[in-house]
């Protein structure tokens, strides 16, 4: 018999309450068992969620950035063809001008005076921008909804003797 009560005490848990791995009571929480797979799947799912919505915010600044890249490069572009215009008069930084084409293809003009103030007199053949020299010695263009650069780029002169 002693035999029988030592393997009965092994199957039983007999220290404190609080230390046992089963309920004592039926006051004590349950036990539940945690399902590993569960727990990893959810943990994957919510890691590539994460994971993904870091990735379209840095897309959303890549293409910001990248839009900011090419509006420096198109300044950059106007205000080369506006450094080689004909310019009669030392422009103020802040100051606002006006480009246009004169009659010579590939030839531009930069004056103070607006299209609509001009007289009979026209020195130009087409108006092409409202344009504002910047503190950094480039040219904003003012009125972009109006301005289409594929035809700007048309005008400037492929071959540039500098």
């Amino acid at each position: 018999m002693s035999q029988e009560s030592e393997s009965e005490k092994s199957t039983y848990y007999t220290g404190e309450a609080k230390f046992s791995p089963v309920p004592m009571t039926v006051s004590s929480p349950a036990i539940k068992l945690i399902d590993k797979n569960k727990v990893r799947a959810n943990a994957v799912e919510a890691m590539y969620m994460q994971a993904h919505q870091q990735i379209g915010m840095l897309r959303k600044q890549a293409e910001l950035i990248m839009q900011q890249v090419q509006e420096i490069e198109d300044r950059l572009k106007i205000s080369e063809l506006i450094y080689q215009a004909d310019m009669r008069f030392k422009p103020v930084m802040g100051q606002i001008y006006h480009l246009y084409e004169k009659e010579e293809k590939g030839k531009f003009l930069v004056s103070m005076i607006a299209p609509q103030e001009w007289g009979r007199s026209k020195a130009f053949s087409r108006y092409l921008s409202t344009i504002r020299l910047l503190s950094d010695s480039t040219w904003d263009v003012l009125d972009k909804a109006s301005f289409n650069f594929e035809k700007f780029e048309e005008a400037i002169p492929s071959n540039q003797d500098a």
